[in-house]
């Protein structure tokens, strides 16, 4: 616990999922949890009630808004997007994959923590998984 080597833990989410997002968690603490997760397909409009969500990107290219759908802009490796509590985000596309997150929560986000702006977009168990 402590050191990781994320390209290498990256490199074992598999080809496909049955989720929209396969994830593994580095630390997860009251405080804040540490993930790396990847998203097989596009997500619809989300937030989360109890934390903030930082995102680094380490590899992929997709599209993402926050708030606003007619702001989307897209991202790449190396860039870093930040989800304050309650906001509403998406990722419309996934333009080079895989697509793969350090995923910094604070405080911790429970399992859960995902409300989707339209319920028929899925539910907490459609949305994401641990890697086996």
């Amino acid at each position: 616990m402590g050191r990781f080597d994320l390209h290498e833990l990256a490199a074992k989410f598999p080809a496909t999922a049955k989720t929209m997002l396969l994830d593994t968690y580095l630390s997860d603490t009251p405080e804040a949890s540490v993930r790396l997760f990847r998203p097989y397909r596009e997500v619809r409009p989300h937030y989360h009630v109890g934390c903030d969500e930082v995102l680094y990107v380490l590899s992929g290219k997709g599209t993402f808004w926050m708030r606003d759908p007619s702001e989307t802009a897209p991202f790449g490796p190396g860039q870093l997007l930040i989800f304050p509590r309650r906001t509403v985000h998406a990722m419309p596309s996934l333009l080079e994959t895989p697509v793969v997150f350090l995923a910094i929560d604070t405080p911790r986000r429970a399992p859960d923590d995902i409300i989707f702006v339209d319920s028929a977009d899925g539910t907490a168990s459609d949305f994401i998984a641990a890697i086996e």
